[in-house]
């Protein structure tokens, strides 16, 4: 029977991991306070800085974008309130690279939502001399999007809000990046959305997703930015007026090509069934290799949501998220969403360490959520592993006590750790006791905890984090636990109850378990009957 392991060992035809969608912004650092904006009108030439002068600003833009449209015979679609603007602009993007034509191929108009700077009279002035003050202030304002095919990442979109200060949200894909360059590099493959659904060379093309760096992003960003309107004049950018380039979202994917498609839902079937019955767990918390503790914002939970037949895997850390989902009908897609880089303690900004520290956040993210999956399946031990946790024994000369299976305490401790293999960042005596006492149904309190945290560490499954009291899962407590906890479950507890007695004939006649029993009963009933050993 196929295995997790075996369908992504034996029925993987590609293996490619890349970066996905990228979500940037683009803002300008000097018109970030009041204080800045009345600088930056000064500086423009406006004697009285107000809010009057900022519109005057706001309305040439908006001249430009008119002008810059009409000069290049630019399509214009306003967008409604529900349109989707991807499904809009896909014909204009896709006429456009069939034709071979680069450059912005569509300017769409959305009135959304912006924060955006606003200003009132104050007290103070003059009638000659107004004074006037500054907030920041959501407004629903239109927002210009230019839908462009670029030479290095094809379809992409540039946001412009005309009002201060004047942001651009971007939009690209380092999957379309590494097309493009597989285009020049003559390697032949086939497509997927998104993606790649084969390739004649997979070692070359997954070398070309691991070029794609900050230097290709700043220069895709500086490029559009210098010729699309823009509110900065060069007298402005001479001033150092100019926009510098943050990550917003960051998606780091791990694309699984299999066979056929009954592989791959053979795969989510397994996977779901391996991992939402260990104890139950309806929300178990994977984290990304970070910290945990009470005051953490967010929500730490595994999500299973189903779309028409098809499963998703969702794995949430505070506002960044893992998923995983069969892709196009064809390929394992598990893909590690940054939504906020200080999650992870990277800076926002594009640059070479922050993106090179985005990837490896992410990609360790998505190598460990598969890693786990797999490791869960192969986890009996052998005979000695076995005798020795369930027996008393010795660990550097210090007694090691028995983790005897079928212990009510021992079944509840092992199942607590067996949902904390989820947690890389590791677990502690207060954040395990909870669930210790919950899987026991009675009172378990925090020396006890001691004690078996304890024995756990002597018998190999698990080490503590010096200078800390956190504790991590080794990879053989981690399969153990696994092991323990899966033979009571599926095992030892449904076996036992077709022991019992005092069940009623045609439920024990349901299962061939309890026919055997039955059948054994009956037998030794008869053995004793013939014995003549009954009581008188």
């Amino acid at each position: 029977m196929a295995t997790i392991a075996s369908l992504l060992r034996d029925h993987v035809t590609l293996s490619i991991r890349s970066i996905d969608r990228l979500f940037l912004h683009a803002y300008c650092p000097r018109l970030q306070t009041e204080g800045q904006i009345v600088r930056f009108l000064l500086d423009r030439g406006y004697p009285i800085p107000s809010p009057a002068a900022l519109g005057k600003i706001g309305r040439q833009l908006v001249t430009d974008i008119e002008q810059f449209v009409a000069r290049h015979s630019i399509p214009v679609v306003r967008f409604g309130k529900k349109d989707s603007k991807e499904k809009a602009a896909a014909p204009y993007l896709e006429r456009a690279r069939a034709e071979g034509r680069d450059g912005v191929v569509l300017v769409g108009i959305a009135q959304e939502k912006a924060d955006a700077w606003k200003g009132w009279k104050t007290r103070g002035g003059t009638p000659a001399h107004p004074h006037f003050c500054f907030r920041r202030q959501a407004v629903f304002v239109n927002h210009y999007y230019f839908y462009i095919v670029d030479p290095d990442f094809g379809p992409c979109f540039f946001k412009l809000c005309t009002y201060a200060p004047f942001s651009v949200w971007i939009w690209c894909n380092g999957n379309e990046w590494a097309k493009q360059h597989a285009d020049r590099a003559g390697i032949p493959y086939v497509a997927m959305d998104n993606g790649f659904a084969s390739c004649s060379d997979p070692r070359a093309l997954q070398r070309i997703c691991d070029r794609l760096g900050a230097g290709a992003i700043r220069t895709l960003c500086e490029r559009w930015l210098r010729q699309l309107p823009s509110p900065f004049t060069a007298a402005d950018r001479k001033a150092g007026y100019w926009y510098e380039v943050a990550f917003r979202q960051v998606e780091c994917s791990d694309t699984r090509v299999f066979e056929r498609p009954a592989q791959g839902r053979a795969w989510f079937e397994a996977c779901i069934r391996e991992h939402l019955d260990l104890g139950r767990p309806d929300n178990v918390s994977l984290i990304f290799s970070r910290r945990i503790t009470r005051r953490t914002p967010g929500r730490f939970a595994t999500r299973v949501i189903t779309r028409g037949v098809e499963p998703w895997i969702q794995i949430h850390y505070r506002a960044s998220k893992l998923k995983q989902y069969f892709k196009a009908n064809k390929a394992l897609r598990t893909e590690a969403t940054i939504n906020d880089t200080r999650d992870f303690a990277i800076g926002r900004r594009v640059r070479r360490d922050n993106f090179e520290a985005i990837k490896r956040a992410g990609f360790a993210a998505t190598r460990r959520l598969i890693d786990l999956e797999v490791s869960s399946v192969a986890c009996a031990p052998d005979a000695d592993t076995l005798t020795r946790v369930v027996l008393p024994s010795q660990c550097d000369g210090l007694p090691a006590p028995a983790l005897r299976f079928g212990d009510p305490r021992v079944v509840a401790l092992l199942a607590a750790v067996a949902c904390s293999a989820h947690v890389p960042a590791g677990f502690t005596n207060a954040s395990l006791r909870p669930l210790v006492e919950d899987f026991l149904g009675r009172a378990y309190s925090a020396r006890q905890m001691t004690y078996d945290l304890r024995r756990l560490r002597r018998k190999g499954f698990i080490v503590r984090t010096e200078g800390t009291h956190t504790y991590a899962l080794t990879s053989e407590g981690r399969s153990l636990s696994m092991f323990f906890t899966k033979i009571y479950t599926r095992v030892v507890t449904p076996a036992l109850s077709y022991l019992d007695p005092s069940l009623p004939a045609d439920v024990l006649s349901s299962s061939r378990l309890g026919r055997a029993w039955a059948a054994f009963d009956r037998a030794i009933d008869d053995v004793v009957m013939t014995s003549g050993m009954i009581a008188a």
